[in-house]
């Protein structure tokens, strides 16, 4: 790879971005970062070519770094969850979800439009909560949006995202689903309970977990990175979601645990409240679309995914 091609990349701290960040400099890419704290980025992630000061809702500096850069990936936006148990959605951390990402990524779009040598290419986030919650439908790039706050945000993410397209930049989102690691993220708090031989499903566990090995996830957006026929949604879940009942019966296979212990629904809605929704409510998400366009799938069946990455 051409050691010349710079990319722009953001949220490089977050769970994706770390590992983003790996398979990137792996690639030889020069990676400039745009961090609100480049010294804590720096720390974090040594080895990039640049550390930038962004501060997304203002004008600044950092918008010159993206002038001839070769593309932006864009993952930046405050936490929807910590993994199961995170930051209730009070009114005020709602508008922080939203916000973060909504002004974040119009102040790229700007920068972009302003800039002498705009980039290719803009790979932005998203959710595939963008398609709201079922029992029964089965979704894929093609399906309609939601009208939960998940798929609000995703929707407004994405708007402003496609804005980039009107200036010549190719414009592809990945819409990501679970994400399993077991130190971050969704599995490392699923795990709390197994561990101590006291997991079993969310009732009713018949909702669907759409998920994703981090290999998978990372190729995702190295595949609409690079390959120039990729514009709109990509899903970032495999091929065979499960339900949480299935999903806790392989889990606690895997680690040699018992995965009979139902979590009551109304003890997580005095916990969480409405954030209660991503674990007891379902969607099944699949990747048609990535696949018809020829991306293989290391990690296509959960049982290989989590023997992987729990030994």
């Amino acid at each position: 790879m051409n050691t010349t091609k710079r990319i722009i990349l953001t949220g490089a701290t977050g769970l994706v971005g770390r590992k983003l960040f790996a398979a990137l400099r792996e690639r030889g890419y020069a990676l400039v970062i745009f961090s609100r704290n480049p010294d804590a980025a720096r720390r974090v992630l040594p080895g990039a070519a640049e550390y930038v000061a962004w501060s997304p809702a203002e004008d600044g500096p950092w918008a010159a770094a993206i002038d001839g850069a070769h593309a932006i990936i864009n993952l930046a936006g405050a936490p929807i969850s910590q993994g199961v148990i995170g930051v209730r959605w009070t009114p005020a951390y709602k508008e922080e979800i939203l916000s973060s990402r909504v002004i974040g990524t119009r102040g790229l779009v700007k920068a972009i439009a302003a800039a002498q040598t705009r980039p290719t290419v803009l790979v932005n986030a998203s959710a595939a909560g963008f398609y709201g919650y079922s029992t029964t439908a089965t979704f894929d790039e093609d399906s309609a949006a939601g009208n939960d706050f998940v798929a609000k945000v995703s929707i407004a993410w994405e708007r402003e995202a496609q804005r980039a397209s009107e200036y010549g930049v190719r414009v592809a989102f990945i819409r990501t689903g679970i994400v399993l690691d077991p130190d971050a993220g969704a599995l490392g708090q699923i795990l709390i309970p197994f561990r101590v031989r006291a997991g079993g499903p969310i009732m009713p566990g018949s909702q669907y977990y759409s998920w994703i090995h981090p290999d998978d996830e990372i190729g995702l957006f190295l595949f609409a990175l690079e390959n120039e026929q990729i514009s709109g949604p990509l899903n970032g879940t495999a091929p065979n979601p499960e339900t949480n009942r299935d999903f806790s019966e392989i889990l606690g296979k895997v680690i040699g645990s018992p995965s009979w212990l139902a979590v009551p629904e109304f003890s997580l809605r005095l916990t969480l409240g409405e954030m209660a929704d991503l674990v007891v409510k379902g969607q099944r998400v699949v990747p048609n679309r990535a696949q018809k366009l020829g991306y293989q799938f290391a990690y296509p069946e959960l049982r290989p995914a989590l023997q992987d990455l729990l030994g």
